[in-house]
């Protein structure tokens, strides 16, 4: 199932995605790597759920890639980032499940879960809980200024 999307390469599945960030590291080996997942959300009836997967060559620019889902209103905002940090938590494990297939060697840097959380807000009161999700997960967790995936990324198509 095509359930990503390049603005450049189209409809892809995740399988492609792992194909295409194989590639963008094979062409450029040597450089070092960031390998990022975020979700985003907007909406009160219907939420709109974006998850973006960004991998961005430091200092050289990136590619992402993203997926839209929808659920049925969501009352509570803690119920809202649960979802929003297990979908990433979902993409970042299927994504490197898929990835260890193609890579000899795993390239630097660790895969990283932006959380469209931060210390100003009422969000402040789930940065430990949320935090601790991604950390059990063996994955980096990033908040607000720095979780530019799901703020920026993700953001602008949700």
């Amino acid at each position: 199932m095509k359930e990503y999307f390049n603005p450049t390469l189209g409809h892809l599945s995740l399988e492609q995605v792992a194909q295409e960030i194989t590639r963008y590291i094979q062409a450029d080996p040597e450089s070092s790597y960031q390998l990022m997942v975020g979700t985003d959300s907007k909406g009160n009836g219907k939420i709109d759920f974006v998850t973006a997967i960004v991998i961005y060559r430091q200092g050289k620019g990136g590619r992402y890639f993203y997926k839209k889902f929808h659920q049925e209103k969501i009352i509570h905002l803690r119920h809202r980032i649960y979802t929003e940090v297990n979908a990433s938590l979902e993409t970042g494990q299927r994504l490197l499940k898929i990835l260890r297939k193609y890579w000899t060697k795993k390239p630097k840097g660790l895969l990283e879960v932006h959380i469209d959380i931060g210390e100003n807000g009422p969000t402040r009161e789930l940065i430990k809980e949320v935090v601790g999700m991604v950390l059990c997960q063996g994955f980096q967790p990033k908040i607000k200024p720095y979780s530019y995936t799901a703020s920026m990324v993700a953001d602008r198509y949700a």
